[in-house]
């Protein structure tokens, strides 16, 4: 792997940490198909108001909001028979096709190219993710987190957090890649410049965040171009 700080004067890059749902994958939708048939599992339809709310969330998060929306009590053998049911359903639509987003296969393969470390930071957990990475290509990341492998999923820092540091980076010198408000503000949190792809919904404005209409295109350089912008 080459040295890409010795490429890019004045760059202080040195990783990038991809986000999965919504940024790398299209796959958004299949979690809305699922927790839309488990809400009617459960009692009822679910609200859009409680779609966006879970849109990159963990799953204690969603389910403990689906769960709320529908009045239900969170009894821990009916919460984890609803978080059984889901990751199986998400499973079988993955098994059954997901695209990707529209420039990430590339930026992937941009990335290693130009020497970056690189690592997968997602709230899915481990047992998805391992089905994904298959899809995904595993060669491309050095590392990957899982939201069930860190003390809090996302909007908390600990994703991010564990993954520069796996990279052994200050998240300082991380670049993460996101597309919604909960993986954005987790990014942020943990001190990362953030490059924004909106996928299911906008993205509010800050700090520290670059937007971007997709990942079609992308260049080492635009990496590096982004992280100093941000990082000043």
């Amino acid at each position: 792997m080459s040295d890409v700080l010795t490429e890019v004067p004045g760059s202080t890059l040195g990783g990038v940490l991809w986000d999965m749902d919504g940024t790398l994958l299209d796959s958004e939708k299949l979690w809305d198909i699922a927790l839309r048939e488990l809400s009617l599992r459960l009692g009822g339809p679910m609200t859009e108001a409680t779609r966006v709310a879970v849109i990159g969330a963990s799953s204690p998060f969603a389910l403990a909001t689906l769960f709320d929306s529908l009045d239900l009590e969170q009894h821990p053998e009916a919460v984890a028979e609803a978080k059984d049911w889901m990751y199986t359903r998400v499973g079988d639509l993955f098994e059954d096709g997901v695209t990707w987003r529209p420039g990430a296969q590339e930026a992937l393969a941009t990335v290693r190219d130009g020497g970056l470390r690189s690592a997968l930071v997602t709230n899915t957990e481990r047992v998805l993710v391992e089905r994904a990475l298959g899809m995904l290509g595993r060669e491309f990341f050095d590392h990957s987190v899982c939201g069930d492998e860190v003390p809090a999923g996302k909007p908390a820092p600990d994703p991010y957090l564990r993954g520069a540091h796996l990279l052994g980076l200050d998240p300082a010198q991380c670049l993460a890649i996101e597309d919604s408000p909960t993986g954005t503000a987790s990014a942020t949190a943990a001190g990362c410049a953030v490059l924004v792809v909106p996928c299911e919904v906008d993205v509010a404005t800050g700090p520290g965040r670059v937007f971007r209409e997709s990942l079609a295109g992308l260049s080492v350089h635009d990496l590096h171009d982004v992280h100093s912008s941000v990082s000043r």
